[in-house]
């Protein structure tokens, strides 16, 4: 077999896991669990990230995104959108901001201390951004839909430091996305091994 067989070989086989990874984490993202205990009900948790995260390690960031938003395309065609795009808009930067930091050290150096170290930097970086993507653009946006002082008052019945936006992001937003992280790291960092020699098998 050539060398452009071979390379032709690999992309289209690439494409065709990227394409099976996204529309895993499509469905995934359906299967919705609410944390009460620290956020409200309409912050729901999902490990659709897994998928994405494995892809990004086995591809690179960039075919990470692109199983982002493969992701949320296969979402919205299975269920549509009850926010008005907002939720799956968060939803993907929330997400392009967890696995691309992962993913680009991972890339740079391939052991298991450093999926650990990209997952755990990731893991703030996602919370982070969450908190100030939630302030300043998602709650602002989610307003249409339900008052922003309904949205602070379900936070503050949750946690009684809540007092505005801001805060509300602070103490629910932000644990809430470190405890997704957390969980969608653990479960890369149990099967993302196995899982990586059947890919690049198949490569």
């Amino acid at each position: 077999m050539s060398t452009a067989t071979k390379t032709s070989s690999y992309r289209l086989r690439m494409l065709t896991t990227t394409a099976m990874l996204g529309a895993m984490a499509g469905l995934l993202m359906l299967i919705e669990i609410p944390l009460g205990f620290i956020a409200p009900s309409f912050y729901k948790i999902d490990l659709s990230e897994v998928p994405v995260m494995i892809g990004t390690f086995a591809f690179g960031p960039i075919q990470g995104i692109v199983i982002e938003l493969i992701k949320i395309l296969v979402k919205l065609i299975l269920k549509g959108t009850s926010t008005g795009f907002v939720g799956e808009i968060a939803n993907f930067v929330i997400g392009v901001a967890m696995v691309v930091p992962a993913g680009i050290i991972y890339k740079r150096h391939k052991t298991k201390k450093h999926a650990v170290i990209g997952m755990a930097i990731s893991t703030v970086a996602m919370a982070v951004v969450g908190v100030f993507l939630n302030a300043y653009v998602m709650i602002p946006m989610y307003a249409k839909f339900m008052p922003i002082e309904q949205i602070v008052e379900a936070g503050k019945a949750i946690i009684p430091w809540v007092k505005d936006t801001f805060t509300f992001c602070l103490f629910c937003v932000l644990p809430f996305n470190l405890i997704k992280g957390v969980i969608v790291s653990v479960i890369v960092a149990i099967i993302y091994k196995p899982l990586s020699r059947l890919i690049h098998k198949g490569l």
